[in-house]
């Protein structure tokens, strides 16, 4: 006896979604933060969390953050 024709479909949009769901996954996994700040010039600098000035950085952000609340 074949299948539904629904639940053909379902399993076809679970299989997708699953496969969406580990790739966002794996993703967030290998993403490192970083910031980058825009100076007037037209000039951006990128700081990593592991340099001295992208921790301050960080730090003041989550000052900024925490202030909002």
């Amino acid at each position: 006896m074949p299948p539904k024709p629904h639940r053909v479909l379902m399993d076809r949009v679970t299989g997708y979604a699953d496969e969406a769901s580990a790739y966002l996954r794996r993703r967030r996994l290998t993403r490192k933060p970083f910031s980058r700040v825009f100076v007037s010039g037209g000039r951006i600098s990128a700081c990593e969390a592991e340099t001295d000035e992208g921790r301050a950085l960080f730090l003041a952000a989550a000052d900024v953050l925490d202030a909002a609340r």
